[in-house]
């Protein structure tokens, strides 16, 4: 049988995430949202910049994750900055919370997208680089660029 190709629609992405951390392992979780917070991520208004993710209690949680308040939505919108939970299964956490315990290793979130009409976040289970690991990283995208330009200017 032929696997349908999953529509994706990105709304925010986290380019700082793969530039701080190596990214090891990335896992799927759904967000609890309301309905204006959902109607706002229709519009791309959303930013994880600053966001971090923290496991309380057995529950997951993403910080500073930002959703801009719908322009329509007037007393049923809620704080653009609140605290929003993930929705994982009980055994995708309990790896997490093991991995977390080890040191170095933090979650970060990658992206926010919208698959089959629910809102979903890619999250990256993450160890941090160090100053000399994102100037190695800078180097190497410079120097792929440069033979990129390269190429195009001799096949042109």
């Amino acid at each position: 049988m032929a696997e349908k190709k999953e529509a994706q629609k990105l709304i925010a992405n986290n380019k700082k995430a793969y530039h701080d951390y190596f990214i090891e392992e990335t896992y799927e979780a759904g967000v609890a949202l309301h309905g204006t917070e959902v109607k706002s991520m229709r519009l791309g208004k959303c930013s994880i910049k600053e966001s971090f993710i923290r496991i309380e209690n057995g529950e997951v949680f993403v910080y500073g994750m930002h959703v801009s308040p719908y322009e329509k939505g007037n007393i049923f919108n809620k704080d653009p900055m609140r605290v929003k939970k993930l929705l994982m299964h009980r055994y995708e956490i309990n790896k997490l919370a093991g991995k977390i315990a080890e040191k170095g290793y933090t979650l970060v979130p990658l992206q926010v997208y919208f698959r089959e009409g629910k809102v979903k976040v890619e999250i990256g289970l993450a160890k941090g680089k160090k100053l000399y690991d994102k100037r190695e990283s800078i180097a190497k995208k410079d120097q792929r660029r440069e033979l990129e330009r390269e190429f195009k200017e001799r096949n042109s």
